[in-house]
């Protein structure tokens, strides 16, 4: 049985739940791919080389910080708020912030520096959803803590929505063709391959939109949903800027910035 209060109990379950979906999608890329082009095996390294770094550092930072978030709340939550409903409740609240988070990272310059990272992969496919620097994953740590606190959000609330965030995340960079009346259907819910895509498109206005992570809602109702359509000759990664290896992936952030750069 899985232990909520032991951190490395914690992410050993998500690291193997997380790479058996990737899997599972990568395979159903290869039978049915949304685009024909390949990315390449040094990307794929690459990505999960930073998916490996952010592996350990779930285990010794991001899950104490969540566990000891979870236990600071401030216990303002009335009894009734409790069960199916509640945490259905806080799965809403948890995706809205995480919009409004990764919109910040799109308009701060010093945390762009980091989310850059992500944006720089050149080709989507379900490996892209786990490519962050290590400082992005430790500042989102940090500020969702300051959340889980001030709304009073249970330990098992934000389990759920980890999980549900990563299944989202494989599923929206995934290169899986999708029926084009299903994707149209799901799209009106939630964020497809279709609406994420356009958010990696090379082109700035593009790439600062489509902040959703889970519902597609948001950006209808903020207006930060791109008219652009996907089409899959669709230039993938950041304006004036290319991919780099591995290390200078990581010393990237902390580097002056040349083109590409929002400073």
């Amino acid at each position: 049985m899985l232990d909520i209060s032991d951190p490395q109990s914690l992410a050993i379950a998500k690291a193997v739940a997380v790479s058996a979906w990737i899997v599972l999608i990568l395979a159903a890329e290869r039978a049915v791919p949304a685009v024909s082009r390949r990315g390449g095996w040094p990307r794929i390294f690459r990505n999960a080389g930073l998916f490996a770094v952010n592996i350990g550092l779930s285990r010794l930072a991001v899950i104490p910080i969540t566990v000891l978030a979870a236990g600071m709340t401030l216990d303002w939550r009335p009894t009734w708020l409790d069960g199916g409903w509640a945490l259905l409740l806080d799965l809403l609240v948890l995706d809205l912030w995480i919009y409004f988070w990764h919109r910040a990272n799109h308009a701060i310059p010093f945390l762009w520096r980091f989310h850059e990272i992500h944006h720089l992969d050149e080709f989507l496919d379900a490996s892209s959803a786990v490519r962050f620097h290590a400082g992005e994953v430790l500042l989102s740590a940090a500020v969702r803590a300051a959340v889980i606190i001030l709304l009073d959000i249970p330990l098992a609330s934000v389990l759920a929505f980890e999980t549900l965030v990563l299944v989202s995340a494989v599923f929206q960079h995934s290169n899986v063709r999708l029926p084009a009346r299903l994707e149209r259907a799901l799209s009106r819910v939630i964020v497809t391959p279709s609406i994420h895509w356009v958010h990696h498109h090379a082109v700035r206005h593009d790439t600062d939109s489509n902040y959703g992570n889970t519902l597609s809602i948001w950006d209808r109702i903020f207006a930060t949903l791109s008219p652009t359509p996907r089409t899959p000759e669709m230039a993938i990664g950041v304006e004036r800027a290319h991919d780099d290896g591995f290390w200078l992936l990581l010393i990237r952030p902390f580097r002056p910035r040349g083109d590409g750069g929002r400073d």
